[in-house]
C-alpha cells in the first residue's frame, strides 16, 4: 500500500488505528491515537464531536447499530503538505459475512504537536 510522502510515525499510527477499529481493542487504543481534545466528525448526525468520551460514545453507537468495517487502501499527503489523506473502503459485517462498498472515501487527518490525531474529516473518494 502506497504512503506517498507521509512521515513514518503518522503512517504507523494510522495503520494501527485502522487495524484495531473493528476490534475490541479500539477503546484502549483511542488514547494512543487521538488527542484529548480531538475534533471528530459525527457522520450519523452531521455534527462535530470533541474529546475522547464523545468519540468513544459515537463509536459505541455505531457498533450498536451494526459492525462497521474500514479497510485502509492508501495514504498520501494532502495538498497543503500537512494533512494526511487515508483512502478507505467502508464495509459492514453481519450474520451473512462482510460486505464492502464499491466506492472509497477519504479520511483527512491533521496531527497536533503531540503527534496524535487532532482532527479528522471525511470527504468523497477520488
Amino acid at each position: 500500500m502506497a504512503a506517498e510522502g507521509v512521515p513514518g510515525a503518522q503512517q504507523a499510527l494510522l495503520r494501527r488505528m485502522y487495524e484495531v477499529f473493528s476490534t475490541d481493542e479500539r477503546d484502549a487504543f483511542l488514547a494512543q491515537c487521538l488527542a484529548p481534545d480531538v475534533d471528530w466528525p459525527n457522520m450519523l448526525d452531521g455534527a462535530r464531536l470533541h474529546g475522547h468520551e464523545a468519540v468513544r460514545a459515537y463509536w459505541a453507537r455505531q457498533f450498536a447499530a451494526g459492525h462497521p468495517l474500514v479497510r485502509l487502501e492508501g495514504l498520501r499527503l494532502g495538498g497543503d503538505g500537512e494533512a494526511v489523506v487515508a483512502t478507505v473502503r467502508p464495509g459492514m459485517r453481519d450474520a451473512s459475512g462482510e460486505r464492502w462498498a464499491e466506492d472509497t472515501v477519504e479520511h483527512v487527518y491533521r496531527f497536533g504537536g503531540d503527534g496524535l490525531v487532532a482532527r479528522m474529516d471525511v470527504q468523497a473518494g477520488p
